[in-house]
């Protein structure tokens, strides 16, 4: 199973890193700004549903996923939920999408 890592610049400047043990972070977030409340809500939900992949394959969830999950909840308690929190980078990032002209090059 792919990990990642997301790396977020909060209001206050403080740079954090946060890992999940899936790519499915992809499917909630993109490098650019959101609303504290809104990175909250759709961090914590991608963590849960990397968990449920984990659980679905090993047969236990990963503790690592929830440990990012807390973490995340516990810096976005020190900001307003308006403010603003910047996504700088998902790494790995998604495979660039191929099209028919570079399958046949």
């Amino acid at each position: 199973m792919p990990e990642m890592t997301v790396q977020v610049r909060w209001p206050d400047g403080v740079l954090r890193q946060y890992y999940s043990p899936s790519l499915v972070l992809h499917d909630h977030l993109a490098p650019g700004s959101y609303r504290v409340d809104d990175f909250r809500s759709r961090a914590t939900t991608a963590l849960d549903e990397a968990s449920a992949r984990v659980r679905a394959k090993y047969g236990f969830a990963c503790t690592s996923a929830a440990a990012s999950a807390e973490e995340i909840a516990v810096d976005a308690g020190r900001h307003a939920d308006s403010a603003e929190v910047e996504v700088i980078s998902m790494y790995p990032p998604l495979p660039a999408p191929t099209t028919a002209s570079q399958e046949h090059s």
